[in-house]
């Protein structure tokens, strides 16, 4: 009977464990070789490479599918408002977490940097970057990663127009099922070849990254990661929890190490898409819900993109010497952080746009842009994480307030 068990485990956690085990051995070889690991970059960059490029089919295909699937439009909006507000709610706990934990540890404590000037700082325009967040000049536009907002919204219009179409256009609708099939299958075959790529991506970072967590960052880093860790573990534990009860919390822990991986190493939330939606459906998390928060999430739903912003504004308010204290500072870092990670983060340069908002309103000079602009790079890869495996929670959550307490029992029945 143990026998048994312990097959069974194994079977049920076999490729996180061969994930994890490549990337530890993976940093270990970038920690030998140092700068010399960057040599296996190239096959890490096979693994990225193939990610981003599935994922502009992949989004099309399963939002425009999912979408031409509802048959009610009210369905639609239910789970387009309630992943709004999921989203909003979870960025501002993230965001609150944040400035309790850096008026404990304030992170530019002990910091002497020397500020190094920016030739010129763009001005924030709001209406500009609003549509360049929505809309493209030209349809090849469209088909880039880069432009994804606009590609989800088109999506969402193209799956509205089949399903408004109706028997004319069933043929359009089980082809779109198909080919989200098809995709879900070049998913699998592309992720065998997962733990050789992050292994190499590891091994580059590590070798040529590694010194620079030494220098006069290290404090917010070591203030940020550990925060990072604990909101992985703990709040998504709440999360789960609350989206479907103990079954929940353990079902999302069984499949969330490969989405986590693959968004630690390659550092975008876009690229780890694929393995999000694979990672939800095992989950139980229904098809039109997860075909529509997860694309959309891995653009404009950033709880560590809020954890972030907040680390990065109370890094300028310490080496300025400018007290970060009062609830009118606390309330506009929120606002700010939330704007960051859940809004700022689909326009196209979101993640500098959100930096930029950050200097812009709180009138700090210049100089300041590239302090947290250096930031924001060195603590990219566990902010990825906490943003993609966030998506993943979220749609558990959408799911339990659309379809009961119970969905994940009839789901997995």
């Amino acid at each position: 009977m143990s026998e048994i068990k312990k097959q069974t485990l194994w079977d049920s956690y076999k490729f996180p464990i061969i994930l994890l085990t490549s990337i530890v051995l993976g940093s270990l070889i970038g920690l030998f070789m140092g700068e010399k690991a960057e040599i296996l970059k190239p096959f890490g960059d096979i693994f990225l490479n193939a990610m981003f490029t599935i994922v502009v089919p992949l989004v099309f295909i399963t939002i425009s599918s999912a979408v031409a699937s509802i048959a009610s439009l009210q369905r639609l909006g239910r789970i387009l408002s309630t992943m709004l507000v999921i989203f909003i709610i979870t960025g501002t706990i993230a965001a609150v977490l944040m400035i309790v934990t850096v008026n404990i540890f304030p992170p530019a404590q002990g910091v002497n940097l020397e500020l190094e000037a920016v030739e010129e700082l763009q001005q924030l325009n709001t209406s500009e970057q609003i549509v360049s967040a929505i809309t493209v000049t030209d349809f090849p536009e469209l088909i880039s990663r880069k432009n994804m907002l606009p590609l989800i919204i088109f999506s969402i219009f193209f799956g509205l127009c089949i399903s408004m179409l109706g028997d004319k256009a069933r043929g359009i609708a089980e082809g779109l099922n198909t080919l989200s099939e098809v995709m879900i299958k070049m998913i699998s075959l592309i992720m065998l070849y997962a733990p050789i790529g992050l292994g190499a991506y590891f091994a580059s970072l590590v070798g040529t990254f590694g010194p620079q967590l030494l220098g006069s960052y290290a404090r917010a880093m070591l203030i940020y990661y550990p925060v990072c860790i604990l909101y992985f573990f703990i709040a998504f534990s709440i999360y789960s929890y609350f989206a479907a009860g103990k079954e929940g919390m353990t079902t999302y822990w069984r499949y969330i190490i490969p989405p986590a991986v693959t968004s630690l190493a390659t550092q975008s939330s876009i690229a780890t898409l694929p393995v999000n939606l694979e990672a939800a459906r095992k989950i139980g998390v229904p098809k039109d819900i997860r075909e529509i928060v997860l694309p959309i999430g891995a653009t404009a739903h950033m709880d560590g993109s809020c954890l972030s912003a907040i680390l990065k504004i109370s890094f300028l308010f310490g080496i300025f010497n400018v007290p970060f204290t009062g609830i009118s500072t606390y309330i506009s870092a929120i606002i700010i952080s939330v704007l960051s990670g859940v809004v700022m983060s689909g326009v196209p340069g979101g993640g500098l746009i959100g930096e930029m908002l950050i200097v812009s309103m709180y009138g700090f000079p210049p100089e300041a842009f590239p302090i947290i602009a250096m930031i924001g790079y060195l603590v990219d890869p566990p902010a990825t994480m906490i943003n993609a495996t966030g998506d993943t929670v979220a749609s558990m959550m959408v799911t339990k307030i659309l379809e009961g307490k119970d969905w994940i029992k009839k789901s997995l029945g």
